[in-house]
């Protein structure tokens, strides 16, 4: 028993030590003023930080509609492979007060899973966007377009390094058949 202890002592004290020697940096935050009415409509995902939820899928993209309640109905569509017709996902969303409609939090599920979406940046046009979640986990970039030049698909994953993520991690969402197995795409 005495052994016990001691080892439990030791571990909890090397786990507190871990978490004390991580530096810690605040939730992310956004700037951004997000014109709700403009941000409507379909955005495909350009890339992403891959995660379980998205790994796999193709020619995906979020689509918003503003509802009479002032909620944002949020559908994801995908395709597990070209040949295969498109699926979607639902979820709601409710922009956060104080924010500049630049953050939301969304609700799967009826409301049982909640995450929280950061519009970075958005381009004056709103033909792209750069979307991150306050613990800086996950990101994604979102275009109008589902096909995106390189060198400006480099310097929206370039700007992700100033929200304290690391670019490498993204990855390009396959939206066309002939981008499958590319270097850099998922």
């Amino acid at each position: 028993m005495r052994l016990f202890l001691i080892v439990l002592v030791v571990l909890v004290a090397a786990v507190a030590l871990g978490v004390a020697a991580r530096p810690r940096v605040p939730p992310l935050a956004s700037n951004a003023e997000v014109d709700l009415a403009r941000y409507m409509g379909r955005w495909w995902v350009i890339a992403n930080t891959p995660y379980f939820a998205e790994n796999g899928k193709v020619a995906t993209a979020d689509v918003y509609a503003l509802r009479p309640d002032g909620r944002i109905d949020n559908s994801y569509a995908y395709r597990k492979a070209f040949d295969r017709p498109e699926s979607t996902m639902h979820a709601i969303a409710t922009v956060v007060p104080g924010t500049g409609n630049a953050q939301w939090r969304i609700g799967f599920f009826g409301g049982l899973l909640k995450a929280d979406y950061l519009v970075l940046e958005v381009a004056p046009d709103y033909s792209w966007a750069l979307i991150g979640q306050p613990s800086r986990k996950y990101a994604w970039v979102f275009a109008r377009d589902p096909r995106m030049d390189d060198a400006l698909y480099a310097q929206l994953v370039a700007r992700f390094a100033r929200y304290g993520y690391d670019p490498a991690r993204l990855r390009r969402i396959p939206q066309f058949a002939d981008q499958v197995g590319k270097p850099g795409y998922q």
